[in-house]
């Protein structure tokens, strides 16, 4: 296991970064520094904890390797299974993409917004790191949608449940998770915002997704989106 750096370097850093010798200052650096080593930190469990549920491992599984109780690991882990997503975070083109994929779920007279609808609202901002790397690999909107229909098929007006929230679909377990995921691609990947490639990368947490069963049958596997996903960012910041 490669070694974490030692409190002395630690130290060390957080000093540096201050910038001062003045002690309030490096303890507000220190704070800063602590806080964020604790984000990612909590991220990173928490994306192989995903990885864990989306391969069908269950909680007393995951709660034995982590040596905590069954409902200490359900308390801690599974919110982001079921939690509505913040999108403080997000991007334009990331809560365009979100917005739309309600608007999709609406117009197939669906009562939810899946995993689906998500990767359908990526095609309404074509210049977007994900769509890019989507039409890069000959996924198009339309092939996608033909492979929605298959799976998902829209949904009959006549039978719509009467007390259905037609302004807002309440997202699925799936796509919530997705949302949430995105925000641990950004930690991962070191950025404070999170965009299209987040919620891309994001729907491989989950294999048994329909956006991921998807794209996998597609060509599109999480290492070839990783690569193109890396490749784009690099352009973009020369």
């Amino acid at each position: 296991m490669t070694p974490g750096p030692d409190l002395q370097q630690l130290i060390t850093t957080i000093k540096a970064d201050a910038g001062s010798d003045d002690e309030l200052e490096q303890l507000a650096t220190a704070a800063a520094t602590i806080s964020q080593l604790t984000s990612t930190g909590d991220a990173a469990l928490g994306f192989f904890v995903d990885r864990a549920r989306g391969a069908g491992k269950s909680w007393v599984e995951i709660s034995s390797v982590l040596g905590v109780s069954k409902q200490a690991a359900h308390k801690r882990f599974a919110d982001s299974w079921t939690a509505r997503p913040a999108f403080e975070r997000y991007t334009r083109r990331a809560r365009v993409v979100v917005q739309a994929a309600a608007d999709i779920a609406r117009a197939r007279h669906h009562g939810f917004v899946g995993t689906e609808h998500l990767l359908l609202g990526l095609y309404k901002e074509p210049e977007s790191v994900a769509t890019k790397v989507l039409v890069k690999h000959g996924i198009t909107e339309e092939s996608a949608l033909r492979a929605v229909d298959e799976q998902s098929p829209a949904g009959d007006p006549a039978a719509a449940p009467k007390d259905l929230d037609a302004e807002n679909p309440p997202y699925t377990r799936r796509a919530a998770h997705v949302l949430q995921g995105a925000v641990g691609e950004a930690l991962t990947l070191g950025h404070n915002y999170v965009g299209t490639e987040h919620l891309l990368l994001a729907f491989f947490r989950d294999s048994a997704g329909v956006a991921t069963k998807i794209l996998l049958e597609q060509g599109l596997d999480e290492a070839a989106a990783w690569k193109d996903i890396r490749v784009l960012l690099e352009e973009f910041t020369k």
